[in-house]
């Protein structure tokens, strides 16, 4: 598949990288930027997107997920299809997967793989009351996060137990053939009882450091499964307790009448164990691999091997699941031949005799006769009741709070379903009374993602509603519907109005007006402004050349608008002309963009004549295109020439008397 990182799904989903890849779907961590929270987005192959089966079995795949809400199983929150992709978003569990564990660790100790065991227990009989069958139980489908709780993944095979619908193709296994159930590996239908089988094999996995069956192709571990007994635990680990080999052999009997009838028992014997109290389950005595291929139960009712028949049936189905070439022919010799027709002889006669009590020909005229106990698990209380009436059976209801299953559903029976009772028998039920009120808490104030999670965490389902908002910031819960401490059912839909920031309005146009005439159109449209000068050739200066963001963009009131204001032309450095001649200085100035004014200097060195002798501005300055340059030039004068002349000089000296003449007073 090809990188979709840095994509965005339903316009909210942000995938930053890929986590995990499975047979029909990735699965990326991806950010939910609506509520700001990681998630894990399954998304489907494209080569599979355009197949009908697939889809159909995708979506179903998010439907019975989404309805389980429970805290050992990996939350639904979303579905969707983009573009011809289709995709789940899920809860993102950090930590590692119970395979990783036991790669990393190798056997586990018994405390610890029976608390994981109830813990996935408990998230397998919530599905179960709730008609779901998981059908891949497996190491890699349980997480198990930093704290220790356990999480079970991937419905991603599971589908509503449902009679009147069926999306398995005939002959198809679906599931991981290294925790088959023999149901499974014979491509049966399949119970609940099938996840306790394939959860006793990963108790065993956990207990031994590795699977009970192992084979070179999935055939061949399909097969044992089918046919042949496991090793005792205790015989590949001293140290595991005997209750504790009891309850992973009582898990996984072949006969899915000799497992424990729920989840629930599963884990209530586990708890048991882990109490140190005596466990439920038959002590097995195990004889050694070389000896024997079956477990004898010290009890009565001991499990029966299949029949060869019935072996070479299952290993056929189970062929053409992984095979897409015709199975090899099996040899048969005489003697084969002479078992198989013995032992279908056997099967015949057993058909006849049941034949035969169903036809009420082996009755002793008492009018009694055993029956076998219907389920009726998931069921409504009077639908039960009919079933049950119809068998032959009486019933005994009993009402409990159960927050987990609908109110006047089945959760539970006694005896349980597929055990034979005498006709009249009371089978009692338990019925759920639903889930009592749920009293909402207050959200408003808080974080939308907090908000989201303290709801859902009570049971209640949530409904955002994104409102502008110039005063609340961004995430804020500004109303919650119904309102605190009103009481409601569980899963009830809390409406929340939440902050999705100030409105956004467009940048108005301001260029070609003053600095302040911008500044005051941006003040009322709501924005704050900064002003930044820049040198322009065509915009005069003081007036705006552009903003940034430009006009017409929808921004929240409040952002920050960047006003260019011009400074007219760019100055630029003045050129040195100086030693030029009049007529170059004058080139070099002009095509600089200056113009060139002129003042004359004598000079006496005819070299000098029409020479530049100085400029002003100096060379380097910057001086703004279009400033005048002065030039001192050089204006050559010939010296005049050089003439010696001889001057007479007479001095006449006046009589003494000669300043009073006349100037006596007479």
């Amino acid at each position: 598949m090809s990188d979709q990182s840095q994509r965005v799904y339903n316009g909210r989903y942000e995938l930053h990288r890929r986590i995990a890849r499975g047979g029909m779907a990735e699965v990326f961590l991806a950010r939910d930027a609506l509520l700001d929270r990681p998630v894990a987005l399954k998304v489907l192959f494209p080569e599979f997107a355009t197949d009908p089966s697939f889809v159909e079995r995708f979506r179903r795949e998010a439907q019975s997920a989404a309805n389980l809400s429970h805290p050992n199983i990996v939350s639904v929150y979303d579905w969707g299809e983009e573009e011809g992709t289709y995709f789940i978003v899920m809860e993102y569990v950090e930590g590692r997967s119970l395979a990783q564990i036991i790669k990393d660790e190798g056997a586990l100790h018994p405390d610890r793989a029976a608390d994981i065991t109830a813990d996935t227990a408990a998230a397998l009989g919530f599905a179960h009351r709730n008609g779901v069958v998981h059908r891949d139980v497996k190491p890699g489908n349980i997480l198990i996060n930093p704290s220790g709780t356990v999480k079970v993944a991937d419905f991603g095979i599971a589908r509503a137990v449902s009679a009147a619908e069926n999306l398995t193709q005939t002959g198809t296994v679906m599931g991981t053939a290294t925790y088959f159930s023999p149901e499974q590996a014979r491509g049966e239908s399949v119970d609940p009882r099938s996840d306790i089988y394939s959860l006793g094999v990963v108790l065993y996995e956990m207990l031994t450091g590795r699977p009970p069956f192992t084979g070179d192709n999935p055939v061949s571990v399909a097969y044992k499964h089918v046919q042949e007994t496991p090793e005792g635990p205790r015989q590949r680990n001293p140290d595991i307790p005997a209750g504790l080999e009891a309850v992973t052999l009582k898990a996984m009997a072949k006969n899915q009448a000799n497992r424990y009838a729920t989840a629930e028992d599963l884990r209530a014997d586990l708890r048991r164990f882990r109490a140190d109290q005596p466990v439920t389950a038959e002590t097995i005595m195990v004889a050694p691999a070389a000896e024997s291929t079956r477990a004898v139960y010290a009890t009565e009712g001991a499990t029966t091997a299949v029949p060869q028949a019935g072996a070479t049936r299952s290993v056929r189905q189970v062929e053409e699941t992984f095979w897409d070439d015709e199975p090899p022919r099996e040899k048969k010799s005489s003697a084969a031949f002479v078992i198989a027709l013995l032992v279908l002889l056997a099967v015949l006669a057993a058909l006849l005799f049941f034949f035969a009590q169903s036809l009420g020909l082996s009755d002793d005229g008492d009018g009694g006769g055993e029956v076998e106990t219907p389920s009726v698990l998931t069921l409504p209380v009077a639908e039960a009741t009919r079933i049950l009436t119809e068998a032959g059976l009486e019933s005994e209801i009993s009402e409990e709070p159960n927050e987990d299953v609908p109110a006047g559903t089945v959760f539970g029976q006694d005896p349980a379903a597929g055990v034979n009772v005498d006709e009249g028998t009371t089978v009692q039920l338990r019925v759920s009374a639903g889930a009592p009120p749920v009293t909402v808490p207050a959200v408003v104030g808080l974080n939308l993602g907090d908000a989201v999670s303290q709801l859902e965490g009570l049971g209640l389902t949530v409904d955002v509603v994104p409102v502008e908002s110039e005063v609340r910031p961004e995430g804020e819960v500004l109303t919650q519907d119904p309102p605190e401490g009103e009481e409601v059912p569980s899963g009830t839909a809390i409406r929340l109005e939440a902050s999705s920031g100030p409105p956004s309005v467009p940048v108005p146009e301001v260029v070609g007006l003053t600095s302040n005439a911008a500044g005051v159109e941006l003040g009322r449209a709501g924005f704050e402004v900064a002003f930044q000068d820049e040198a322009s050739d065509s915009v005069e200066d003081g007036l705006v050349i552009r903003t940034d963001p430009p006009q017409g963009t929808e921004l929240d009131t409040g952002q920050t608008v960047t006003v260019f204001v011009s400074s007219g032309p760019a100055a630029t450095a003045v050129p040195d002309v100086v030693g030029r001649s009049d007529a170059d200085a004058t080139a070099i100035l002009q095509q600089a963009g200056f113009r060139v004014a002129r003042s004359s200097q004598i000079v006496t060195d005819p070299d000098q004549d029409g020479v530049v002798l100085d400029q002003s501005p100096r060379a380097g300055t910057e001086a703004a295109p279009g400033a005048t340059i002065t030039l001192t030039v050089g204006d050559f004068v010939a010296p005049a020439p050089t003439t010696t002349t001889t001057t007479s000089t007479t001095t006449t000296t006046a009589p003494p008397d000669a300043g009073n003449n006349g100037g006596g007073n007479g």
